[in-house]
């Protein structure tokens, strides 16, 4: 370079000296580094049972054909000596092979993090030592290019240049604030491993019934610290095949054989496994770290202290880079809340916050951006490069998503068309004759072929004299192969190649100590939390939930504006005339029904409603049911009872009933018997039927039985059917509200065998309870769904 001589120009160049050096020292210690990183995958390879992130699996295919330069590659790519001296293609990297991304973005900013070995992704190839060497020499030397006159560095200097760049440690350098990464923890390594999975499910017509196969002996594996892709189009078995692996299908169509650890599913494993479903289902009305923390008290081991359980809730939310929206609503579809990749992240995180050993997830990245979409299975890479096992399904991905596969299985109508390294899958696809024609994303290229689609592809030679031979005593001799004929082609080639060594490699047994495998087979439950600390969890999760339901202003609005009709047509009755006497019984009979039907046709959709989120959270014994139900009937209790006091509170006074503290407290008290009876009813029909329609229809016709069993519209009613009014709440509630008004019930009124009120007071107790214990029977009948 050359200087205009200037006053302090010696100052100057003493400065940019020091520049050079500091530049050189830093290129030093990254070359170091990737020496290290490079042995140490070297040692790995040579350690059996290592939870290494191993490249192993691939496909043994036609003799290996000269190096040449990928499309991806040859702008980047430059000639180096191997390890024996003869010349090779590698790719040149001025940090490594691959950077990982640290954590996300905290909450205040941008941080400094330290560039080291644990953040650079180093490929173990299953070439040995001298391949390993090879890329590390190759990575020195082309950083070296970019240094004229580099010496290697004391080992005292590098050591000094490690502690002030924090080495392998993962401190955040955010002043007053470090945490743990919660993504490095070890998990319990679990190996899955199926064979021949066959799948099919029963049509059952009017007349006959069918059977349709949806998997046709899939085959394949995942190892920690790998990632599993399921890839194929619409309907070619992905989601089916994931919900066997996760064991959330079991019936007896199921054939072939699941193994975790060489091992059969057990309920122990549900602990260990985490579920992301396709669709986000979450309350809508709780915050991310609302929704994060209730999971974390739920399903974290008793032996983990509240405070630590909030501490982990937080590190998931950091890790995730969710700390901005930390405290906003998840939101709904009448709701608005957080965006489609952060309500994804929100998924993962709940499942992720109890270190699984296992991660499924069905379509993470269905609805998102590019951008998201990538961040998303950077997370995914991150959780597997912990040594956990990664399985998630995807449906048309792009290339850069494509890329950050390990292994993938590309589906096609329910067969396996291909099973191994996803950057050996065009390879593969290239030895049996299909070669894009035009530069196209891979994942669209296998997506193609899964469909039977060829342009734009070459025809293979077998197929072509296949379809010509077939073809040859017709006209059409140019035709091309259809969308049968290619699916043909691919499951036979894949069968002939590759399957028989692929199923030969699964027989291998794996380097796990018997001790894993007992420890898998356990049946006994683990729960996170004691029953009564699971209670008063999902009770405060249920009253933060609902409140906006129950307290919005279209139920008060509805309530007071029918208060205030009520108060100003009986405004203050004259119960001194039979006929004052008789409207006034005409109000409370309409009291006990409105306050019969209105929670009714509430607690109707409560399970129904909640049916997703049951689902999901009893399929991993986050809680037992019985607490959920009790916890989920009396958080209801006092929004429920608000209401009817505000109601009472204007009607009573308006319309002029018996003035008294004791009579106006037990017309308060009887109503309340009422809804919380009748509610017991809505919630014993939703559970029973799970369906919205359906549970609406038979609850208007069990109120409108009810209310004309009351005895108010019919004096007489035939012996036969008048047992009915036993089991109303409607005729129940009637007669004590008279009671309450009048000590001695006019004989106009037509209420016989009125008493002292014990026996409809114990009726109506006893319907509390009945109706609960009917709705609790029928949610443990119901059959988890996948």
């Amino acid at each position: 370079m050359h200087f205009k001589p200037q006053f302090n120009g010696r100052d100057r160049l003493r400065t940019l000296s020091l520049d050079r050096s500091i530049l050189i020292m830093k290129g030093a210690l990254i070359i170091t580094v990737a020496l290290k990183q490079e042995l140490r995958c070297v040692e790995m390879d040579s350690a059996a049972g290592g939870i290494a992130r191993t490249k192993s699996d691939q496909l043994e295919m036609a003799p290996p054909r000269p190096p040449t330069l990928s499309p991806t590659s040859s702008a980047e790519s430059m000639p180096v000596a191997d390890a024996n001296g003869g010349p090779s293609l590698s790719r040149k990297s001025s940090l490594g092979k691959k950077l990982v991304g640290s954590s996300p973005a905290t909450k205040a900013g941008h941080h400094l993090r330290s560039t080291r070995s644990g953040h650079m992704k180093v490929d173990c190839e299953d070439g040995g030592s001298g391949g390993s060497l090879s890329r590390a020499s190759s990575a020195s030397l082309g950083f070296s290019f970019s240094f004229t006159g580099f010496t290697a560095l004391p080992e005292d200097i590098v050591s000094d240049i490690t502690a002030l760049t924090g080495g392998d440690k993962g401190i955040d350098l955010e002043p007053g604030r470090s945490r743990k990464r919660l993504m490095s923890e070890t998990a319990y390594p679990i190996y899955v491993k199926f064979t021949e999975v066959r799948y099919k499910v029963i049509l059952r017509g009017i007349t006959s019934t069918s059977e349709k196969d949806i998997l046709q002996g899939i085959t394949g594996s995942a190892k920690p610290g790998e990632l599993l892709a399921l890839m194929g189009p619409s309907g070619s078995g992905k989601t089916t095949l994931l919900s066997l692996l996760s064991g959330r299908t079991a019936d007896n169509v199921v054939q072939g054989s699941i193994t975790y650890n060489d091992e059969p599913y057990a309920k122990s494993l549900k602990s260990r496994i985490g579920f992301v479903t396709q669709d986000d289902v979450l309350f809508a009305h709780l915050t991310v770290r609302e929704t994060l923390t209730y999971a974390a008290l739920l399903r974290l081991p008793r032996t983990m202290s509240r405070r630590q359980k909030e501490e982990r809730a937080m590190n998931v939310i950091y890790e995730l880079g969710l700390e901005r929206c930390q405290d906003t609503i998840i939101g709904g579809s009448f709701v608005r809340g957080v965006s489609g990749g952060e309500r994804k992240r929100v998924c993962i995180g709940n499942e992720i916050i109890m270190n699984p050993s296992l991660l499924f997830l069905d379509e993470p990245t269905s609805g998102l951006d590019s951008t998201t979409a990538l961040r998303t299975i950077q997370v995914l890479n991150d959780i597997a490069e912990s040594g956990k096992t990664v399985v998630t399904t995807i449906h048309q991905p792009s290339s850069r998503l494509f890329h950050r596969f390990d292994k993938l299985i590309l589906l096609g109508r329910g067969s396996l068309l291909f099973f191994g390294r996803a950057s050996k899958a065009m390879a593969y696809f290239a030895s049996i004759g299909c070669v894009p024609l035009i530069a196209m994303n891979p994942a669209e290229f296998l997506l193609d072929l899964a469909n039977g689609n060829i342009n734009d592809v070459t025809l293979p030679s077998e197929l072509e004299e296949k379809v010509q031979s077939r073809n040859l005593g017709g006209s059409t001799r140019n035709a091309k192969p259809s969308s049968e004929d290619v699916h043909e082609y691919l499951v036979e080639a894949y069968e002939t190649r590759v399957a028989y060594k692929q199923k030969k490699k699964l027989l291998a047994p794996l380097p796990i100590s018997e001790d894993m495998k007992i420890t898998l087979s356990s049946t006994k439950r683990d729960w996170g939390a004691s029953w009564w600390q699971q209670y008063s969890i999902l009770f405060w999760r249920g009253l933060k939930e609902r409140r906006h339901d129950y307290l919005s202003w279209m139920r008060i609005t509805q309530v007071l504006a029918i208060a205030v009709i009520l108060g100003l047509l009986w405004w203050h009755s004259n119960i001194a005339t039979q006929i004052g006497q008789e409207d006034q019984a005409g109000l409370l009979f309409f009291i006990s029904v409105f306050w019969g039907f209105f929670p009714v046709f509430t607690a109707i959709f409560t399970f129904p409603q909640e049916r997703a989120m049951l689902n999901k959270e009893r399929a991993v014994d986050m809680y037992r049911l019985s607490a959920y139900f009790i916890a989920r009937t009396t958080s209801d209790l006092p929004l429920d009872l608000l209401l009817p006091i505000i109601f009472l509170l204007i009607v009573y006074f308006m319309a002029g009933l018996r003035l008294s503290i004791e009579h106006f407290f037990l017309s308060m008290l009887v109503v309340f018997l009422s809804i919380v009876a009748a509610q017991g009813l809505g919630l014993a029909i939703g559970a029973s039927f799970m369906n919205i329609k359906q549970a609406t229809t038979l609850a208007s016709v069990t109120v409108m039985t009810f209310m004309l069993a009351g005895g108010f519209f019919v004096k007489r009613v035939p012996a036969f059917i008048s047992w009915l009014r036993f089991i109303s709440f409607n005729y129940h509630s009637y007669r004590l509200l008279l009671k309450v008004q009048y000590d001695h019930v006019p004989p106009h009124l037509n209420v016989n065998h009125l008493d002292n009120g014990v026996m409809e007071v114990a009726a109506m107790i006893a319907m509390v309870f009945a109706y609960r214990f009917l709705a609790y029977v029928s949610l443990r009948r119901m059959k988890l769904s996948s």
